[in-house]
């Protein structure tokens, strides 16, 4: 019964959420276009089949993926499991959370494997590439980066360092790789850092900083718990700048050696 009424007010509030999406465009092809919407039952089925895809994803949120986040930081930063005694671990040791980190690379790399966003963008960059780009090749990168950034981002909770220090050091990272990276993936290494944060990424994240800045002495939640989403926008950009610039280096290296430079 729980269940049924968390459905029927999430698909309630997913309803509310969805109307001014509908307004608009239905508004704008009515009265500016001013031209009957084309296969408007096949439109209709699948904006149905968008709200209720949202309700569930919504609901299986509340109910799976934060819990689940916040169980297993709770878990990997309990004292018995990182030192075996309550009594001999030093719960500030930044060393102590070893597990934590590989935890955090290994969630930021599947998560963005599986990003429906990533796979859009990188099936776009390869058709528009002509197969230049390719589609693994760049999720590839892109989890990499994301497996980095959600690493420090976790080793930045547990120290309680400040976040500025680390976008800050980013970005002029990003900035330095842009001036030399290869024009043609500038934009595409920008992109690919906005797609990392979507449906799949967010939940477990958000979930995973909430309950490991909880778990560490000394964290407020409400401080140290946000972030990690910043850091899984930074690292691709950065991760898939670097391959650019690698893949023109090696591409230019054999012509280079020709000419004997």
């Amino acid at each position: 019964m729980d269940l049924i009424n968390s459905f029927t007010t999430t698909l309630l509030l997913t309803c509310r959420d969805v109307i001014p999406i509908v307004l608009l465009f239905g508004l704008f092809q009515l009265l500016i276009v001013r031209q009957p919407i084309p296969n408007f039952k096949r439109i209709l089925v699948g904006a149905i089949y968008v709200l209720l895809g949202l309700t569930l994803f919504l609901l299986g949120l509340e109910k799976a993926l934060f819990p689940l986040g916040k169980i297993m930081a709770a878990q990997l930063s309990d004292p018995v499991f990182l030192q075996g005694s309550k009594d001999t671990v030093d719960l500030l040791d930044w060393t102590n959370y070893g597990w934590v980190y590989l935890f955090a690379a290994m969630i930021g790399f599947a998560t963005t494997i599986a990003e429906p966003s990533l796979i859009a963008v990188a099936y776009k960059a390869k058709e528009v590439s002509g197969g230049t780009i390719n589609d693994w090749g760049l999720r590839i990168t892109v989890a990499i980066g994301v497996s980095i950034g959600i690493s420090l981002g976790t080793f930045r909770i547990v120290t309680g360092t400040p976040l500025y220090i680390y976008i800050m050091a980013g970005y002029v990272i990003v900035i330095i790789q842009t001036i030399f990276a290869p024009k043609v993936l500038t934009a595409l290494a920008y992109d690919s850092g906005g797609v990392t944060t979507s449906t799949v990424t967010v939940p477990i994240v958000a979930a995973l900083g909430l309950g490991l800045s909880a778990a560490v002495p000394g964290r407020n939640p409400a401080i140290d718990g946000f972030g990690l989403i910043a850091f899984a926008s930074l690292f691709p950009i950065i991760t898939v700048l670097g391959y650019a610039q690698y893949a023109h280096w090696a591409a230019t290296r054999p012509m280079k050696k020709q000419r004997g430079e």
